[in-house]
């Protein structure tokens, strides 16, 4: 994929979510089991956004500049990864772009749920540009409201009540900053589509 820029505002979303994150944690107490080494949210593909793909790609440079041979390792990983899904890719094989119509959506729902991030060192077990992972990873683990409820880790608040699970609730990006940022990466031209992590990180 090209190299798009990651646009200043970035740094504040960044910051805001942490923050929710932070203070969903704080709520959730012993129900919220993340810690380093825990790999479950790292297999199974999902959909990131150009903003997300920019900022792994920026944190992919920096690691390039203080350990080469970490970084060649990712993009080693990105690569085997892109060679074992092209062929059932439901998108663009070549740019990583996901397709958006229904038929695609189906396909992916099931696509590559066992496939390891290529970001995630398998030796040590945690992320290597943990600093620059996408907004879904920095989400996962509290609960956050979808159009199907409330979805939580499977690891997080087990025994807990349905009210209990509520009131740790993550309000993700409360004013809707990544929507700004996005619109304006498309401006500069950068595609709207969306994408996943292998694509991002493969150059």
């Amino acid at each position: 994929m090209c190299c798009t820029s990651l646009p200043a505002g970035d740094q504040k979303l960044v910051q805001i979510v942490d923050a929710a994150l932070a203070d969903a944690t704080r709520r959730g107490g012993s129900w919220i089991v993340c810690r380093p080494g825990c790999t479950q949210c790292c297999f199974g593909v999902f959909s990131i956004s150009q903003l997300d793909a920019a900022r792994l790609r920026h944190g992919l440079q920096d690691l390039e500049a203080r350990d080469a041979q970490r970084a060649d390792a990712i993009r080693k990983r990105a690569r085997a990864a892109i060679a074992r899904l092209s062929a059932a890719y439901p998108g663009d094989p070549v740019t990583g772009i996901l397709a958006d119509d229904e038929e695609a959506e189906a396909r992916f729902e099931d696509f590559a749920n066992d496939e390891p991030c290529p970001v995630l060192n398998p030796t040590t077990g945690t992320c290597e540009l943990y600093q620059w992972r996408p907004i879904t990873c920095r989400a996962f683990g509290p609960p956050v409201r979808s159009e199907d409820g409330l979805g939580i880790c499977e690891l997080c608040f087990q025994g807990a009540s349905d009210e209990e699970i509520a009131e740790c609730e993550m309000e993700v990006d409360p004013g809707d900053l990544e929507s700004v940022l996005l619109k304006e990466m498309e401006e500069a031209g950068a595609p709207s589509a969306r994408t996943i992590i292998p694509f991002a990180v493969s150059d």
